[in-house]
């Protein structure tokens, strides 16, 4: 998700003179990779999303987490592995995310993580589904130095809310982030920057004029708004909304649907960024939900021994060849955009 200009601001203080050489490295070899179709890499990622958990309280429907389908196991990121891990590459990383599948604030030692890494000047960011965000919770999450916390608000009555997010509650997502809202105040902290997510499906495209104003009257930094991926997409959906803007997929003459965006022989992703799940496993990126395509292990190696391995080397050529013969890539409509 692209920053805001406040919480540009915020980022842009974060970078020291290294982390800025490592983006213009990692940059430089994306495109030289793109035009050469070698898979050159000079640099560290500069961002990694973090798993704190596979555990989730929800059941929503597009999620493994939510339908319980991982063939992975479920459990919890480690905090000694954890720092172990930001200590080896701090230095050149700007971006930590700390979500990839679950509910992070699950993982009990998910806050102090977060202050771990906001010590070593790192932009933290994190999604959740905010039914953990008592008054208590709300505070220690200011405190903890948090700079982007997503909050999914897929539906602004409970009726309409609940057909996503199955087995929620809307009034315990408007106390939470009315809590963060509240210690911000009380603490004179500017973080961290609070959106309200609101991921765009049939059963609630008509509220999107009303999580403006909801976000408005709460006093959230920004309302935001998400394309669903629905894996079954061919034969069409209930979650595809009508609205086209705000869907992934096109329909065909035939019925059918099919992705709208043409499938590149590229992809920033893999060269800017990866995904390390609670137990160490490091994949190519956020559409990989069951690890399928692991591409080394933290306790076998170290992390710039893996990011420069001939698995992720194989990896990228692949990419570069032909995006279409990878199974994740198949359903993804983000790996051409370039932030970081």
């Amino acid at each position: 998700m692209p920053f805001s200009y406040k919480d540009s601001l915020n980022y842009a203080s974060k970078l020291t003179p290294r982390r800025a050489w490592n983006m213009a490295k990692v940059l430089g070899s994306y495109y030289y990779s793109m035009l050469t179709k070698r898979p050159v890499h000079w640099g560290m990622p500069v961002s990694i999303s973090f798993e704190p958990t596979t555990s989730c309280n929800l059941r929503c429907p597009e999620c493994p987490s939510g339908l319980r389908s991982f063939t992975r196991p479920t459990g919890m990121l480690q905090q000694d592995f954890f720092k172990e891990t930001i200590d080896s590459i701090h230095k050149d990383l700007s971006y930590l995310i700390f979500y990839f599948q679950g509910e992070p604030y699950l993982n009990p030692e998910f806050l102090p993580m977060v202050a771990y890494a906001s010590k070593k000047k790192i932009y933290t960011a994190t999604s959740t589904n905010a039914h953990y965000l008592n008054d208590e919770m709300a505070r220690k999450t200011v405190e903890s130095g948090l700079d982007r916390l997503i909050i999914s608000i897929d539906g602004t009555t409970q009726e309409v809310y609940q057909q996503y997010r199955i087995g929620g509650k809307l009034d315990k997502v408007l106390e939470g982030a009315r809590n963060i809202v509240k210690w911000k105040k009380e603490l004179k902290s500017a973080t961290p920057f609070v959106i309200f997510q609101f991921l765009v499906v049939r059963p609630n495209e008509h509220q999107i004029e009303d999580v403006k104003k909801l976000g408005k009257e709460i006093g959230v930094d920004e309302v935001a708004f998400k394309t669903a991926q629905i894996y079954d997409y061919e034969n069409g959906s209930n979650l595809i909304p009508t609205i086209d803007y705000y869907s992934r997929y096109a329909k065909q003459d035939n019925g059918s649907y099919t992705i709208k965006n043409k499938l590149l022989n590229h992809c920033w992703k893999m060269w800017h960024s990866c995904v390390i799940t609670w137990d160490g496993a490091v994949v190519p990126c956020c559409f990989d939900k069951d690890a399928e395509h692991t591409l080394g292990h933290l306790k076998d190696q170290t992390f710039r021994e893996l990011w420069q391995s001939p698995s992720y080397k194989n990896f990228r050529s692949a990419l570069l060849r032909s995006r279409s013969e990878i199974e994740i890539c198949k359903n993804c409509t983000e790996g051409t955009r370039v932030w970081a």
